[in-house]
């Protein structure tokens, strides 16, 4: 019914977003992730997904198609429901867990809050084939990416900063300007550290 929402961005927490179109506010549920997307802006536009139950009409709102589209795959599987797809969406990111999935990484989808091992391995069987239907180009990028981050980490290291807080400014850089050389990622978490 709602493709999406133009407007300013009344209010925004790590779980809603309230968007002014026109005079009228609508209160949006979002991740975490759209929320650091959206959080710094004045004018906002969210796609949607809107549920309508006997109790609620719930509307949902992603910063991204690739997330909207996540959420929509999620909610399908049996027993994901729409509270455990946002949790997923805000725990990792859409990329992080399609290479989960992908990558047959149960333990990855189990660090999800309220999702077993049962639960994991039943998302990623559900989740194989419609992500298979990313393209190879796609995915060859997403394995290169990470593989260079942990060149870079490993490089840091050896330099002498502490491996916590490398890691984490390298996956900052690496979330900033996706798809960066060895030698690029290190100059850039030098920058930081």
């Amino acid at each position: 019914m709602y493709e999406y929402l133009i407007g300013a961005l009344a209010e925004a927490t790590p779980a809603y977003a309230v968007v002014d179109c026109n005079g009228v506010g609508y209160m949006v549920e979002i991740s975490v992730n759209t929320y650091t997307q959206i959080k710094d802006l004045t004018e906002v536009k969210l796609l949607t997904h809107y549920i309508v139950r006997e109790d609620a009409h719930l509307l949902f709102g992603f910063a991204t198609a690739d997330e909207r589209e996540m959420f929509r795959q999620l909610i399908k599987i049996s027993g994901v429901g729409v509270a455990t797809a946002r949790v997923m969406l805000s725990t990792l990111t859409v990329n992080e867990l399609k290479e989960a999935v992908i990558s047959n990484n149960v333990r990855a989808i189990q660090s999800v809050k309220g999702i077993g091992a049962k639960s994991a391995q039943k998302i990623i069987l559900e989740l194989q084939d419609k992500i298979g239907k990313v393209s190879d180009n796609a995915l060859s990028a997403l394995f290169e990416s990470n593989k260079n981050v942990e060149e870079a980490l490993t490089a840091l290291v050896m330099l002498g900063f502490a491996k916590p807080a490398a890691d984490k400014v390298l996956q900052q850089v690496n979330k900033l300007t996706p798809g960066l050389s060895v030698e690029e990622l290190i100059k850039q978490a030098l920058k930081s550290l």
